[in-house]
């Protein structure tokens, strides 16, 4: 059976933040929520899986001609590129997959993952839970994937569903209700939460994600990222307008702050 075809934005050989250890990185292409913060706008538009090849190529070609990387390989190759680090992978270290979006992908990174335990290496996915879906064939292949996922990173943006939908154009219903099901099942997780003053910093809304967390039984680390600005420079190589160009990174004393709410 021929491999999936991935859609790679870039790698990164030594990441020390995504994951345990030293880890090699994978950004895949693709990301159907537009988060106002988002520091990588190059990575959202989504490499179409229902055109031919001709098509794909095409719309490729295209991309790169706007200055976005997009490049085509299957999980072997990936795997390839990724083991000639492994030397460094200490402490835990080994594989992330990130985004984009990765669950767009979910047959690629599924098809790495399963090369990747093979081999004996850990494995985290990084990811936003936008696709999930409790139902159907996704989450027929949401099974699969758990079973060779070791740590899922999850982003949860924002706790109330109305300030998440203003925030990323979509709604967290499902987001949650795949950090459940990860709880239930004993998959380990490590929750981020990227403070925005003014948009996801209020303190009773922190309460309350702090509390939601605390009912999931799996969650190993929580962790606040202070929204910074460095990728207005993008945006406007892109074409595209920054939404929120008036908004300045948090306090160190309000991280601290969100750190307290959101401690486990």
């Amino acid at each position: 059976m021929a491999e999936t075809i991935g859609y790679i934005h870039s790698t990164e050989s030594f990441g020390a933040v995504d994951g345990p250890g030293i880890r090699f990185i994978v950004f895949l292409q693709g990301c159907y929520m537009r988060c106002k913060y988002c520091h990588n706008p190059e990575t959202w538009e989504v490499v179409s899986r229902g055109s031919s090849s001709e098509d794909i190529d095409k719309r490729i070609k295209e991309l790169n001609a706007r200055g976005i990387r997009v490049e085509c390989m299957t999980p072997s190759e990936v795997l390839k590129k990724a083991v000639r680090f492994r030397p460094y992978w200490k402490n835990g270290g080994g594989i992330t997959v990130s985004g984009g979006e990765a669950l767009l992908q979910i047959d690629f990174v599924t098809e790495l993952f399963e090369l990747a335990k093979k081999e004996g290496i850990n494995t985290a996915l990084d990811t936003s839970g936008n696709p999930f879906k409790s139902e159907g064939e996704f989450f027929e292949k949401f099974k699969r994937l758990c079973d060779v996922t070791d740590l899922f990173i999850l982003d949860i943006k924002h706790i109330r569903d109305a300030d998440h939908r203003e925030l990323t154009g979509h709604t967290n219903s499902n987001i949650l209700e795949m950090a459940e099901y990860l709880s239930d099942n004993g998959k380990e997780m490590w929750i981020r939460h990227v403070l925005v003053p003014g948009l996801t910093d209020d303190e009773n809304a922190l309460r309350e994600l702090g509390e939601y967390i605390r009912t999931l039984k799996t969650v190993s680390k929580v962790e606040v990222l202070p929204y910074h600005r460095m990728g207005v420079p993008e945006y406007e190589r892109l074409g595209i307008e920054y939404p929120i160009k008036d908004i300045n990174p948090p306090s160190k004393e309000s991280v601290e702050r969100a750190k307290e709410l959101l401690t486990l």
